[in-house]
């Protein structure tokens, strides 16, 4: 899904006109993507002037470590080790889990194509 780059961002407002359905406005003179009305056609990454609108490949080190943080965060909530170790153990679970869920996705959208 694509993002906007604010720190090159220069508020020219060509993806906005551009955007082909609509998902991209103007907030604080940077442009900003609504992803529940965004169709992922790739026009913001090709006409952007600023090479601002970026892919999001490039958020998987913030997201893991997002998750991290998160985890981390949980984990301060058990006071044993064995506590501790029974809740990294359901986390992990957790992530196993949506792996799943992303791999019969994308087995289903390979039989669209």
């Amino acid at each position: 899904m694509p993002w906007i780059d604010a720190n090159l961002c220069d508020g020219c407002g060509i993806c906005i006109e551009e955007c082909p359905s609509g998902a991209i406005t103007m907030v604080d003179e940077n442009a900003q993507i609504d992803m529940d009305i965004c169709i992922r056609c790739g026009t913001c990454h090709k006409i952007c002037p600023q090479n601002a609108a970026r892919h999001d490949s490039e958020k998987i080190p913030e997201e893991v470590e997002n998750n991290i943080k998160w985890v981390k965060e949980l984990l301060t909530n058990y006071e044993t080790e064995k506590e501790r170790r029974g809740f990294l153990k359901r986390i992990k679970r957790h992530f196993l889990r949506e792996i799943k869920v992303n791999e019969k996705t994308l087995e289903k959208i390979e039989a669209l194509i």
